[in-house]
């Protein structure tokens, strides 16, 4: 989406005038790595004016590529690890909108659509790799990735590091 017509050659100039159209229509941006001048920090910096949330991955202060998400957090963006505290922050905002059942729900109350009920219970008890639930499921790759995400947004399962996931309910 831009204000400039359609055979228009985007250019560096142009970026941050469609970039501040893309913030507006968003509820925040997370910026997850940036030089200390970039167009990611151009973005944040008009979400922030637009009244939208900010927030920003911390990265090691000797990488010149994490010192503009790290001057982020500085002024005041939120820092975030790990998706769920996105969707924890949007839940405050939009809390008429459950997206998972209750954590103390009981698992009866769970309904999986699909692949979904596939994915889980190849999940098992404990952390899995994604290959293992891959292998475990019968799906493709690229199916379960995507339903991984539709569970996690739904606070069913929780991303760890490695590309491990686990049940959270």
């Amino acid at each position: 989406m831009s204000e400039f017509p359609v055979d228009y050659p985007p250019d560096k100039q142009t970026f941050p005038m469609r970039n501040r159209i893309v913030s507006g229509w968003s509820c925040g941006v997370i910026v997850a790595e940036a030089p200390a001048r970039s167009g990611s920090l151009i973005t944040a910096q008009q979400a922030a004016e637009q009244g939208r949330a900010v927030y920003a991955v911390p990265g090691n202060v000797d990488r010149p590529s994490s010192h503009g998400c790290n001057k982020l957090i500085q002024e005041g963006a939120k820092l975030i690890m790990d998706g769920s505290e996105v969707l924890d922050d949007l839940m405050t905002l939009f809390p008429t909108q459950p997206m998972a059942p209750k954590m103390e729900a009981a698992k009866t109350d769970i309904v999986l659509e699909g692949d979904e009920e596939k994915i889980y219970a190849a999940l098992g008890a404990g952390e899995a790799h994604i290959n293992e639930i891959t292998e475990r499921s019968g799906l493709a790759s690229s199916l379960v990735s995507a339903t991984l995400m539709r569970l996690e947004m739904r606070r069913l399962v929780k991303p760890l590091p490695g590309r491990y996931y686990t049940r959270l309910i």
